[in-house]
């Protein structure tokens, strides 16, 4: 329960409509008051709002995936509102002289303001963050009446009639009743409140959530209590135990209500200042010509006592009332006819099916493939598009990549970044580790040194002499002294399994006649392909689709490396497993 009220301007923040909500374990409730600010912020072009939870800006951890690098929970305070029915993110460049400084003090809530109502079109958010957060509140609001559950209840007459009035309190005693301790059954042992000698049926409209949470538990009542329940195979034996659950979360919230006069509420309605309200609702026809003292005006006038506590007088003057204050004031002046509702108890029109509870391992399944089908809604155009290609490009856009301690970059897609190799740059370097100002030797030739045995007592002359000599071989020749060592390396290499392993350029251009290359004995296979060079993309992609065979649907190292650069691999319809299938 919910509302926004006037709040005086904190510092140096102007007054503005605040609200708090607490939605429990429905995170649903939660996206369903993202709609309703965002509405009203359409409905009103001149308002921006901002909203937070728990977590703080969870309208971007719904868009993490699509969040610019400056963007973090450090910086992120005042940047982020919905302006004119619109999400907008205001960059750290608009509020500090140095672009891009994410040391710079977040704006304030005045100067965040000013840069909306004079440049929002600038602060759009990005596309694929406003789908994001759009996509979770798209269905409203037709999708309200999908999350409620109408039930039978078997319930006291004083809750039928304060529920008549107060629909919304069945939230607060389900979850009295749901969050209970044994200090709080305590006053279910004797029901002061609500005794079970008066009890009728009636149908209660709950949300999904709460049904699901009031139906789920296991509970026995008190014997002292007064409420039993018929046999579990009695037709009506589900509506007696929900209506049990139900009066046992209604007393506990009534045993709780505050120790105030219960004159307190009374002295508040009673000044100039309601009068003066009063007289302006009846003046704008608030009350639809009902006769006053009836039904439909005592629910109407209990609603405008309501926001009138909370939204027209100060805060600090007004008297906070608990659910269960607002329950005893309702039975005060509730009208209880219980022959009326037993006749309304004949006719009652049929509850909703619960069937919605039970999932069978094969809806899981569906539901499992709607998720994942909605993630790849996006990529259909790259699967049908599908190269082998974009796979060995991200790859490599994703190795050339600088990690940190906060982890590895992922490259948006393989055409932000390509590797590209600069021969004049990797010939410095070689240069700067070879050349004439290194006299260190690394620990690998130290090693080496120590296993010969040199009897020469002038060892040690003719080592510095190699040195000098060596100190004067120029680059070109050191460069060709270590092509020789690799040449020699992949010659040995060549010999063993791990030589033979490679896809080199050879094999890719005679694979029409591999079956005879087979054929061959393994000395000459060794010599063709320590002179044939190692087709890398080749390789590359033959493991990945390897890696991502083995995979057999599920998440992995493959699957989720190149998802999280924009590569979607399509599915295996190779029923064994190979990934020779997919290079073909």
């Amino acid at each position: 329960r919910g509302s926004l009220s006037r709040l005086p301007p904190p510092g140096e923040t102007p007054a503005h409509l605040g609200g708090r909500t607490a939605f429990g374990e429905n995170v649903e409730d939660e996206w369903f008051v993202v709609y309703l600010v965002r509405e009203i912020t359409r409905e009103f072009p001149g308002l921006a709002a901002s909203i937070e939870d728990n977590d703080g800006e969870f309208l971007l951890i719904e868009a993490a995936d699509f969040l610019p690098k400056w963007l973090n929970p450090e910086n992120s305070d005042n940047r982020v509102f919905f302006y004119k029915g619109e999400l907008h993110i205001i960059p750290p460049s608009e509020t500090n002289e140095q672009e891009w400084d994410l040391s710079a003090a977040s704006p304030t809530i005045s100067e965040a303001l000013t840069l909306l109502a004079t440049r929002s079109e600038e602060f759009l958010a990005a596309e694929p963050i406003r789908t994001a957060v759009y996509k979770r509140i798209s269905g409203y609001p037709e999708k309200i009446q999908a999350s409620f559950h109408r039930a039978h209840c078997y319930l006291p007459a004083g809750i039928v009639a304060v529920l008549r009035q107060r629909p919304s309190l069945v939230a607060a005693a389900v979850q009295a009743f749901y969050l209970r301790d044994p200090v709080d059954l305590r006053a279910c042992r004797t029901f002061r409140t609500f005794p079970p000698d008066e009890r009728v049926m009636t149908i209660v409209t709950f949300t999904k959530c709460l049904y699901a949470q009031l139906v789920q538990q296991k509970f026995l009542p008190d014997k002292r209590s007064g409420y039993t329940l018929p046999l579990p195979s009695d037709p009506q034996y589900k509506a007696y135990e929900l209506g049990m659950k139900l009066a046992h979360g209604f007393e506990i919230l009534c045993s709780k209500c505050s120790k105030a006069s219960p004159d307190s509420k009374r002295n508040v309605l009673s000044g100039p200042l309601w009068e003066r309200f009063l007289r302006s609702l009846k003046e704008k026809s608030y009350f639809k010509g009902e006769m006053e003292g009836s039904a439909k005006y005592m629910e109407l006038l209990h609603m405008a006592e309501d926001y009138f506590q909370q939204s027209v007088i100060e805060p600090e003057s007004s008297v906070e009332t608990s659910p269960g204050d607002e329950i005893l004031a309702l039975l005060q002046t509730a009208t209880i006819d219980l022959k009326e509702f037993e006749r309304e108890a004949a006719c009652l029109p049929p509850e909703d099916d619960d069937s919605w509870l039970e999932i069978t391992p094969d809806h899981l399944d569906q539901m499992l493939k709607e998720v994942r089908s909605e993630s790849l809604a996006s990529s259909n155009e790259e699967e049908q598009n599908y190269d082998l290609e974009t796979v060995a490009e991200s790859m490599k856009a994703f190795v050339s990549k600088v990690s940190t301690h906060e982890g590895a970059e992922m490259p948006w897609s393989s055409d932000e970044s390509h590797v590209a190799f600069d021969v004049d740059s990797f010939t410095e370097a070689l240069d700067r580790i070879l050349g004439a100002d290194s006299e260190e030797l690394d620990s690998d030739d130290l090693d080496e040194e120590e296993e010969f045995d040199f009897s020469d007592e002038d060892d040690e002359d003719l080592d510095a002499e190699n040195q000098r000599q060596d100190q004067e071989v120029s680059p070109n020749e050191l460069i060709g002294s270590l092509k020789s060592y690799m040449k020699e390396m992949d010659r040995e290499l060549a010999q063993t399994n791990v030589g033979k392993s490679f896809i080199t350029q050879k094999q890719e251009a005679s694979s029409v006649k591999g079956a005879a290359s087979q054929n061959a004995g393994p000395d000459s296979g060794a010599e063709g392909s320590e002179l044939t060079p190692v087709n890398v993309d080749m390789n590359l992609v033959a493991n990945l689709l390897e890696s991502y065979s083995a995979q057999s649907g599920l998440a992995g190292p493959a699957s989720n490396i190149l998802q999280s650069m924009g590569v979607y691999l399509p599915e295996n319809a190779d029923n064994t497993g190979s990934s020779k299938g997919a290079t073909k």
